[in-house]
């Protein structure tokens, strides 16, 4: 499992890197466009660092970070969503695939969160 989420979340940021180089080129959308790629890359990065954790409450301190990263990803596919929608620039499909990304790895991290909480508490 640990070799899937690498791959997993690393393609999410590479996956949100393309959707971005898609949008317009325009003041508006390039705050949207940089938080994006901070994030969906720092859910990767930081999933990276969990494997490198140095006792267990470290470990449950990285994954609460990734899952934070991953939600804010959320929160920023949705906006830009909405935007697009509101334009009808035609990323519709890209960006609901990537929200669905976005739930599915933020879920994945909850699960691990609760696992390595019980894990600890023994």
């Amino acid at each position: 499992m640990k070799e899937v989420m690498l791959r997993r979340t690393k393609k999410f940021a590479i996956d949100c890197w393309i959707l971005c180089s898609k949008l317009p080129k325009t003041r508006e959308y390039n705050a949207y466009v940089n938080q994006l790629i901070r994030c969906s890359s720092s859910v990767g990065a930081n999933y990276r660092a969990t494997q490198r954790a140095k006792s267990a409450p470290d470990f449950i301190n990285k994954l609460k970070i990734v899952e934070e990263e991953a939600d804010e990803s959320h929160f920023f596919l949705e906006l830009i969503q909405d935007i697009t929608m509101i334009e009808q620039i035609g990323l519709n499909s890209e960006i609901e695939f990537l929200l669905q990304e976005a739930n599915e790895i933020t879920a994945i991290i909850v699960s691990s969160l609760k696992t390595a909480r019980i894990n600890n508490t023994k």
